[in-house]
């Protein structure tokens, strides 16, 4: 006959034993170690969080000892009272501290997951995946076991050749054949209670130390034929203990490796903003849930401020879900009683901006993931003036929603919800045009008969562009204007390859001007009437130079730190203020309205101008280089020679590195212990690490290091008064960071 077999399904909920009595401190420390801080928490925090991702608060048994009521007292102010504490009064091992636990769970025969509170670096997929194999296995006893590349004092995993676990040989008794096994026992237990206390109680002391050791039960199992399994770990940091500073320190760079591994966020479904916006991949960080999430926090802060009555305007671009994640978010805020106004069609982001302000809306959200990929999305989310959230604001929203569970979202199905009125539909792309073309002179367009051809790059400024520009009686052409959500297989940014197609027409069917629009139509790049791509930062130093001399307009200019230093040249030329700031459009809004600047702008194609939207406007942009050719009657690479006889000229340079985990946590400490006297040949005058690190060189040669906030990657920006000085600081960073360090 089959033997029969339990059910796993059937078993009692699991509970957890958290071993937390031992007297280990560091050296000059009053408290226990597993209090110490590691990464902004204790370490025995980690221990309990992933405890708390299986098993119920009241289900959780800590084990403690060694200045309890420390110990009680901060899992009290960090976790609330739903903890057991069991008290082991003399240090007798681990088998003893696991038997303390025996009159607390009474007569409870499931699974229980032992931990120890000085190892806090496993993950939580770790722990799942020996509850999950343990169930599956319908093992009595299921340890966790890591594969490693270098010996560690664990106990070595013994197998036989059918790769069955038949024995457990702690360091001290092992030979040296023993010794050179790989895998390791790492102390971490799912076992039945029914079978764990009853062993317990028969445990004999080591002869070596007095101390009953938890591990003797797994030899007794073994012996017995029970079913012993295992879960690998491959990753060795999990195993890292913390006994020492050292130990301490390694954990910390542990954890911060982590946080930088690739594809985390998405894995762990967490929400993240960079300096742009939160932008994720479709299906693994850019999810309808996180979606719901984020507006569930935004819609609470809009309660407990008490700006309902404002609303919401959400927009949305062409890329795929956007329209179905506008809509997702419009069902959250209404059921949460806060009206929504959902943009009519897919719209250019900063047409979200102009509504958000007309509207006075609480929050302005566009879903947009603006140049990245194909494969990516997000959201930007604008406060009522349109200007986007600083990173103090989006840190709470994303605190919050990554708190939230779907048990937390409250929604109303968008069919009820613009039924009764709370969602509504509105097209705002007259108004939106009315107000750019209330800033353009469209007559002398009008007079000028320009030819312009235009590449939305399938994204959404094709409509508002084409509008503006044929009502100002230009001879338009668009080309890629159709809807497609792979962008023809490339990143909607306009960059120089991107617009090989739009030059090749230009040179051959003879326009005066090519423009393009990145996907949401934030950004722009032109072309000059040769089809040569005009640099960003020369778009920037061209209309500041028209808006001030030929408008006639006053102010200064804002740029982050990646950007040209020929528009300090020019602004000192005009005596007006040139003000430096981070990456990240926020901070140049923020700064134009701190220094009522007449321009802001990066050099990567966004820029804002005084007395339109608090954001990037690539359509604005478009229409304005128009006008500067029609009212100028002059070519853009005239008036690029123009500003040049100004400003002179400089080189810019830059070159992407791929960041691997290690490298952003080295390079930024690298960095800002280096002290250089002089760099590529160049002396420093200072550095700066307001962002990245910055080294300022004399002429306004510079050379900058930050590693990007949305993708994995070390930019290298640098600008020289000769391109072959370019090419030696970008060489120079390189070599710096000694990249060869950091690829395998």
């Amino acid at each position: 006959m089959m033997s029969q077999q339990s059910n796993p399904g059937e078993r009692e909920p699991v509970k957890a034993v958290i071993l937390a009595a031992g007297a280990s401190r560091l050296e000059g420390e009053d408290r226990p170690l597993l209090l110490c801080p590691l990464a902004g928490k204790a370490i025995v925090d980690y221990v309990v969080e992933n405890a708390l991702h299986f098993v119920d608060p009241r289900d959780i048994h800590v084990v403690v000892g060694y200045q309890r009521e420390q110990v009680i007292r901060h899992l009290e102010e960090r976790f609330g009272s739903g903890f057991h504490y069991v008290e082991q009064s003399a240090m007798l091992g681990t088998g003893h501290a696991v038997l303390q636990t025996r009159p607390a769970l009474g007569d409870f025969v499931g699974d229980i997951l032992i931990l120890y509170a000085d190892t806090p670096l496993f993950r939580a997929s770790s722990v799942r995946g020996l509850l999950n194999r343990h169930r599956l296995k319908d093992a009595t006893l299921t340890l966790l076991t890591a594969v490693v590349t270098h010996p560690l004092p664990y106990g070595r995993i013994i197998r036989d050749r059918s790769d069955r676990l038949i024995d457990i040989i702690e360091v001290g008794e092992a030979s040296a054949d023993v010794l050179e096994i790989m895998e390791l026992n790492v102390g971490a237990y799912v076992v039945h209670a029914d079978v764990l206390y009853p062993m317990l109680e028969r445990l004999q002391a080591s002869p070596i130390d007095g101390e009953y050791r938890l591990t003797d039960c797994v030899h007794a199992l073994i012996r017995s034929r029970s079913r012993v399994e295992s879960y690998r770990l491959y990753d060795e940091g999990e195993i890292q203990g913390v006994n020492t500073p050292a130990d301490l320190a390694r954990a910390e760079f542990i954890l911060q490796k982590r946080l930088f591994r690739p594809r985390r966020i998405e894995e762990e479904s967490l929400v993240r903003f960079g300096t742009g916006g939160w932008r994720a991949v479709i299906s693994e960080g850019f999810t309808m849930h996180n979606v719901r999430r984020l507006s569930q926090a935004m819609s609470n802060k809009i309660i407990r401020d008490q700006v309902e009555k404002r609303g919401v305007l959400i927009g949305y671009d062409r890329r795929f879900l956007s329209d179905r994640a506008a809509e997702a978010s419009a069902e959250v805020f209404a059921g949460n009683n806060i009206s929504v106004t959902l943009t009519a069609e897919d719209v250019p982001t900063p047409l979200v901006n102009f509504a958000t302000d007309l509207k006075g809306a609480a929050f302005g959200l566009a879903f947009t993931a603006s140049h990245n990929p194909p494969e990516y999305n997000g959201l930007k989310v604008f406060h009522t003036d349109g200007s986007l959230l600083l990173s103090e604001e989006t840190q709470a929203i994303e605190d919050e929603a990554n708190a939230l569970t779907q048990h937390d979202i409250v929604k109303l199905d968008l069919d009820l919800a613009i039924e009764a009125g709370i969602v509504c539909r509105e097209d705002f792309t007259g108004r939106y045009v009315d107000s750019v073309e209330a800033q353009i002179d469209m007559d002398i367009i009008r007079q000028a008969g320009l030819r312009v051809i235009v590449d939305p790059m399938y994204g959404v400024g094709e409509v508002a562009l084409n509008m503006v520009l044929t009502e100002a009686r230009c001879r338009v052409r668009i080309i890629n204007e159709r809807r497609n959500p792979l962008f023809g297989g490339r990143s909607p940014a306009p960059s120089v390859d991107a617009l090989r197609m739009l030059s090749t027409h230009i040179k051959d069917e003879g326009y005066d001007l090519g423009l393009a629009t990145d996907g949401d139509a934030d950004r722009i790049a032109i072309l000059d009437e040769r089809g040569e791509y005009v640099s960003e930062n020369d778009v920037l130093l061209l209309i500041y130079h028209y808006l001030h001399q030929v408008r006639g307009k006053r102010g200064g200019i804002v740029r982050n730190l990646a950007t040209t230093h020929l528009l300090d040249r020019l602004a000192a030329h005009f005596h007006e203020v040139h003000v430096e700031v981070p990456v990240g459009f926020k901070y140049i809004t923020q700064a134009m309205l701190e220094h009522h600047a007449l321009l802001g702008g990066e050099s990567s194609g966004g820029l804002a101008i005084r007395g339109h939207i608090l954001g990037k406007d690539g359509i604005f942009a478009a229409a304005l280089i128009t006008e500067m050719i029609a009212r100028t009657g002059k070519r853009i690479s005239a008036l690029r020679e123009e500003v040049y006889d100004v400003t002179g000229r400089l080189y810019t340079a830059e070159e992407n590195v791929p960041a691997t985990p290690e490298m952003r946590i080295v390079v930024p400490m690298q960095l800002r212990e280096f002290q250089a006297g002089e760099v590529a040949g160049q002396v420093v005058r200072r550095i700066s690490h307001m962002d990245g690190t910055k080294f300022y060189l004399g002429g306004d040669n510079w050379v900058l290091l930050r590693f990007s906030g949305t993708e994995a990657l070390l930019r290298i920006f640098c600008e020289a008064d000769t391109p072959q000085k370019a090419q030696d600081l970008i060489r120079w960073g390189k070599e710096l960071i000694q990249l060869e360090k950091y690829v395998s």
